[in-house]
């Protein structure tokens, strides 16, 4: 009986220093994992001031207006579930709004590019009404014949310019004062809306409806036996992705002063879809390196007399087999494991 006793003793003091222990590295890895994200994130914010003065200007904000795009189609597909293959929808329409808001209507960069993006919300409210009754592949079919209806009427409508697009699109001043024909200027203000949309993805994800969006995307029926109606949330996240899709759109309108077919097609769909898988699904840096990566092979492949298209998927094909969870995904994973 004492001997029962005692060994109850010791196990009931291997669980409670177990606990401790847990507890000790629960309140640790927090601290440990914000002070690493200040880390990286400063380190990405200082070579993104220093980029335009070693990279020509004009790259680095395409780089930029991809990373937002793909960011934004991260935050339906890595945190929701959703996989839309419609988003060029929301960025080329954006694009179009805002192009044609800043040359025929002759409004300033800044509510041009409001314009794009609130027209972007209001499609995407539309589309993700139709989209969200369905799940998994019907889902992507819908967001995708949608999308096609658009750019059937970007092709047909005077307003758009047909095959030829809106060209020439003013940059105008910012606010009036700031004038965006300057390269540098221009460059600084599409990296603040870059920093604008991606703090309120990061504020998002890390918001209880970020938390309600996982809950969802790892198990939809448990989020609503908790009570949670799940199609509201999917739809709210619709929406944000949407607009944030055509903050992106508009600026890279503004930033080539050009809104062209190119922006609406199925393929920049799949483009995006890239991005995200590459850089890693789910985590928040992974659509910027993404982005990073398939935007400097496109502009260095042009060059020469090679299928861009071929070979960005034959890189890709390599990097699903070998980085399964995106670049950063792993990169992520081999720090845990270092860290443990």
């Amino acid at each position: 009986m004492a001997t029962q006793s005692k060994t109850t003793g010791i196990k009931a003091a291997n669980l409670k220093a177990a606990d401790s222990q847990t507890t000790t590295i629960a309140l640790r890895r927090p601290g440990q994992d914000t002070s690493r994200n200040a880390i990286i994130l400063g380190i990405g914010l200082l070579i993104a001031l220093a980029a335009p003065y070693v990279l020509y200007p004009v790259f680095v904000m395409k780089v930029l207006c991809f990373a937002l795009f793909a960011c934004a189609f991260n935050l339906l597909i890595g945190f929701a579930g959703l996989l839309s293959f419609g988003h060029a929808a929301f960025f080329g329409g954006a694009a179009y709004i805002t192009a044609h808001s800043a040359k025929v209507w002759g409004l300033g960069p800044e509510v041009s590019i409001l314009l794009g993006m609130g027209f972007s919300a209001l499609l995407g409210l539309a589309f993700g009404a139709l989209a969200i009754r369905r799940q998994g592949i019907y889902f992507a079919m819908i967001t995708l014949a949608l999308s096609q209806m658009v750019f059937f009427m970007a092709l047909q409508l005077k307003f758009t310019g047909g095959e030829d697009g809106i060209q020439a699109v003013p940059r105008g001043h910012l606010f009036g004062v700031i004038d965006l024909n300057n390269l540098m200027s221009m460059y600084h203000f599409v990296l603040a809306v870059f920093l604008a949309g991606f703090a309120v993805v990061w504020r998002t994800v890390h918001s209880p409806f970020g938390q309600v969006l996982k809950a969802i995307r790892e198990n939809e029926p448990r989020a609503v036996s908790l009570g949670y109606r799940t199609e509201r949330y999917k739809l709210l996240a619709f929406v944000l992705s949407a607009s944030l899709a055509g903050l992106a759109g508009g600026t890279k309108a503004l930033v080539f002063q050009l809104a062209s077919l190119t922006d609406v097609t199925w393929q920049m769909s799949g483009e995006v879809v890239l991005m995200t898988l590459l850089g890693g699904m789910g985590t928040l840096l992974g659509p910027v390196v993404g982005a990073a990566i398939v935007v400097t092979l496109q502009s260095y492949l042009a060059d020469f007399n090679v299928p861009v298209p071929v070979v960005t998927g034959a890189i890709f094909v390599v990097c699903v087999l070998v980085f399964r969870r995106g670049v950063v995904g792993e990169c992520l994973a081999w720090i845990g494991r270092r860290s443990r």
